[in-house]
């Protein structure tokens, strides 16, 4: 998208996509393209509850403790300025900020009691996206990736869409391969300026020259030497051209960016920034048939000014669009099937700093769950009295990943197969969070 999604304290974006010249198709990775490759059958050895996963990415790492995981019987220093409020599930409490999302508690799950160890923006954003600690041997498939490899998809529907850049990598295909990379959305959901790569064609362009594979082989052959080597895609365009065709000739897909549908009061209700469109959009897709979207929120990085950084405008953006996308989800019957998964690369230190700031702290963190097979108003594990780290059921990242692709009908043990024939299970070391399910 048009705005930084991740700002932080590490460094600036870097935009690592493949460009073929100028804008529409000419703008394209073409392996993003054509990454709709027939997919492996998958036995499916548990039930399938969730269809579909919307993952909320809140970059920078949130400051967990002052949303889902309050300690205010702890001293000044830890508990901050916040207090917390009751919510429509018993027992539950949450930021005084988030009045909305206390509304939908019941709808949701809060998992308190997770960790890993590796408090690094770049890194912990891997480890959440792909559910493996990062390797200097071999780089893994994200969450969504795996998703697009083992799921079907509506013929003309990407399986996989990203609305805002996920730094180093972490939302790409990895050993899969570049076909099962993200469609990435480019431009402001706001201002009702998206442009996703990969499903537009540039003036001049039509979609007979696309299905002519001659033309279409004329039209980059300047560029091809770079992106055989990125991706061995002259091998591969027999194998791809037609589905990519259909994605491009299709209209589902094209519609669900197509905000002016949606009543001028539901995208008021989502709020009418870019997150908030970016929300609505992302509800659009799932119905359209997508498997996996994820959707960025940057600004969470927050060493200085913690507090008025979330109550003027983290918080109250969050509140209004995650809110409004679970209940929709609801009101259309699409939450049985849906998972909604807020998440960040890590937390934020209990203690203030000197600063009015938490610093990094992957110790311990929260995450929220709605919908799909998970249980509803529920809280998985919990923390000491200053949320230092886990107390009861501690989890790791690779456990929940493991838990949310069982709620697929996907084993966590399943083997896939890299390029050089090593056989790779999706989660090694990841164990089902059974008490999570419902």
């Amino acid at each position: 998208m048009k705005n930084p999604i991740w700002l932080d304290c590490e460094g600036n974006s870097r935009r690592d996509f493949i460009r073929i010249g100028g804008a529409g198709l000419m703008g394209l990775g073409l392996a993003d393209l054509l990454r709709l490759e027939a997919r492996a059958s998958v036995e499916e050895s548990v039930p399938a509850k969730t269809k579909s996963v919307i993952l909320v990415w809140l970059a920078g790492g949130p400051a967990t403790i002052d949303m889902w995981d309050m300690k205010p019987e702890a001293s000044a220093n830890i508990r901050g300025e916040f207090k917390p409020i009751t919510t429509t599930e018993r027992g539950i409490q949450i930021s005084e900020h988030m009045p909305r999302l206390a509304r939908v508690m019941h709808h949701c799950s809060i998992v308190r009691s997770l960790h890993h160890s590796i408090p690094s923006h770049g890194p912990g954003t891997t480890f959440m996206h792909t559910g493996h600690k990062p390797s200097p041997v071999i780089e893994y498939p994200s969450l969504g990736s795996l998703t697009s490899r083992l799921m079907d998809s509506p013929a003309g529907v990407p399986a996989y869409v990203t609305l805002g850049r996920i730094r180093d990598r972490a939302a790409s295909a990895g050993y899969l391969g570049s076909s099962f990379n993200p469609f990435e959305v480019e431009g402001n959901a706001g201002k009702g300026q998206l442009r996703v790569r990969g499903l537009s064609l540039p003036n001049g362009f039509g979609l007979d020259q696309l299905a002519n594979r001659e033309k279409l082989l004329n039209v980059f052959d300047a560029r091809f030497e770079k992106l055989e080597r990125e991706g061995n895609i002259v091998a591969s365009l027999d194998k791809f051209q037609e589905q990519a065709f259909e994605i491009l000739r299709g209209q589902a897909t094209r519609k669900a960016f197509d905000l002016s549908q949606e009543p001028k009061k539901q995208r008021e209700y989502y709020g009418m920034d870019n997150f908030g469109q970016g929300a609505l959009v992302a509800r659009r897709l799932v119905e359209a048939g997508v498997r996996f979207v994820s959707l960025s929120m940057g600004g969470w990085d927050t060493h200085s000014n913690n507090f008025n950084s979330l109550k003027d405008t983290r918080l109250p953006n969050l509140d209004r669009a995650l809110s409004a996308l679970i209940l929709d989800l609801n009101n259309r019957g699409l939450l049985g099937s849906t998972v909604v998964y807020c998440a960040g690369e890590f937390g934020r230190t209990p203690k203030v700093n000197d600063r009015g700031g938490r610093d990094h702290w992957s110790r311990s963190m929260s995450v929220l769950l709605a919908g799909g097979g998970f249980k509803r108003g529920f809280v998985y594990g919990s923390t000491d009295g200053e949320g230092m780290r886990p107390k009861d059921n501690p989890c790791l990242p690779a456990d929940l990943s493991a838990t949310l692709f069982y709620s697929m009908g996907i084993d966590p043990q399943h083997e896939l197969t890299t390029p050089t024939g090593r056989p790779m299970k999706l989660f090694q070391d990841g164990e089902v969070l059974h008490d999570l399910l419902s």
